[in-house]
């Protein structure tokens, strides 16, 4: 068995690590894990006001309250909807905006004018002006995710290969800074109506729809595989075997996932508001408060465990993990126990969050809990994250408990032979003269 685990420590070590090392270091990786961070906050805004605007309650409902509420809801529903329209709505111009940012910056070049030309780049292929003069915002949510993440790139390419070639127009050194930089887009802005808008042209002539809707199609089985319960246990997998090693495997996991939890997102609140079934389920909520609870690993269980150890290390590290791990950060449990490369705990470390991941799915699935609709700060509380991502639907708070007690009955047999294995070293005169006797 030992001769197993070292194999498997191997592996993780030699192989996977370092591949995974140089892909969380890479520049594209990177500018499109920044650039949805940076669309956060206003994702997080425009989520609370949908969810304000369809209240957790039956139109049957006798409570004076929720009686109040829904007729508030729907006198108002425009006023309220107005800020959900203006960042959710769009979430793909902030996007494609905070993507060629952050490329720009690690080639040291102006990102701001770099965001200038992918915000109008994906105007113009993702909301050309009908003939009424009104510009279409079908592709500017979740639709235009895909599209934002490449025309973000690609524009982004087309200033650096510019630049580093010395393509452009050269002013004298006595002209102001900015009035040259503006200057310095003028090729771009060119390279741009030469090469992105002809294809735009040439998808809505050929097949009569948005380049966006066009990447969609494309993206459709892969955004559809994505939202199965075996794609969200690979996920899962790859993300802790990457932790074990002592990479931040949901930093990595989760910048690769985010531009499908956010179409996922978006196409649940479009059904919410067209008043159909919801149809998607792994979205970021979901990951965050249904499998891992308390942080990767699903450790809420196991800093319960440590609370009451015989071991003064455990406990310890317990009375310091359990606050941060309320707010689902757990780094103080994953390296004071140590979870990393520990071969005692590697199996529950694993095995916790793919038995929630199964646990939480089948339950959404059959409809015993509702699907997520809403993006809710990584922090909040599990229970509370729950029931908020999913219009304050209470039964997904108390299946957040379930799989709380669950992944304990997981760590526990594991927790106590580590248990054991740290009192002898605390303590050997006890052992040693238990042998003796």
């Amino acid at each position: 068995m030992s001769g197993i685990s070292e194999s498997v420590f191997g592996v993780i070590e030699n192989t996977i690590s370092p591949i995974a090392g140089r892909l969380s270091s890479q520049r594209h990786v990177m500018a499109i894990r920044d650039g949805f961070i940076s669309a956060m906050p206003f994702l997080i805004v425009g989520s609370f006001m949908l969810v304000f605007a369809h209240p957790p309650f039956s139109p049957t409902s006798t409570w004076s309250f929720a009686q109040w509420w829904l007729r508030m809801a729907q006198q108002y529903e425009n006023v309220i909807l107005m800020p959900y329209n203006m960042t959710m709505g769009i979430m793909s111009v902030f996007i494609a905006a905070a993507i060629s940012y952050n490329l720009a910056t690690s080639y040291k070049m102006n990102g701001f004018m770099a965001a200038l030309l992918s915000l109008m780049s994906f105007l113009v292929v993702a909301a050309p002006q009908t003939a009424d003069k009104m510009l279409p915002v079908s592709s500017l949510g979740g639709t235009g995710i895909f599209t934002a993440i490449l025309v973000g790139i690609y524009t982004t390419e087309l200033i650096h290969f510019l630049e580093v070639r010395h393509i452009g127009i050269h002013l004298p050194e006595q002209v102001p800074p900015k009035i040259k930089q503006s200057f310095d887009l003028l090729i771009p802005v060119l390279a741009i109506f030469f090469t992105l808008y002809p294809l735009s042209l040439l998808i809505q002539w050929q097949f009569g729809m948005l380049l966006p809707q066009a990447i969609m199609a494309l993206f459709q089985p892969i955004v559809s595989a994505a939202d199965t319960l075996p794609a969200i246990l690979l996920s899962v997998l790859i993300c802790h075997l990457l932790w074990f090693a002592g990479i931040h495997g949901a930093v990595i996991v989760g910048g690769v996932l985010q531009a499908f939890w956010l179409t996922n997102l978006g196409i649940n609140q479009q059904e919410l508001t067209a008043g159909q079934p919801l149809t998607h389920i792994f979205i970021e909520p979901f990951w965050l408060f249904f499998i891992v609870i308390g942080g990767s690993g699903s450790t809420m269980g196991l800093v319960g465990l440590y609370l009451r150890s015989r071991s003064a290390h455990l406990r310890s590290i317990g009375k310091l993990s359990m606050v941060p791990c309320i707010f689902n950060i757990n780094e103080p449990v994953i390296f004071g126990s140590p979870v990393v490369m520990n071969p005692t705990l590697f199996i529950p470390f694993i095995t916790a969050p793919l038995v929630n991941g199964t646990l939480a799915y089948i339950a959404t699935r059959t409809d015993m809990v509702g699907r997520v609709i809403s993006v809710v700060p990584w922090t909040t509380p599990a229970p509370i994250g729950a029931a908020w991502s999913t219009g304050w639907d209470i039964r997904a708070a108390f299946l957040v408990v379930v799989l709380v007690a669950v992944s304990t009955l997981i760590y526990y047999p594991f927790f106590k032979i580590y248990e054991r294995q740290l009192l002898a070293q605390e303590d050997p005169l006890p052992q040693t003269q238990a042998q003796e006797a």
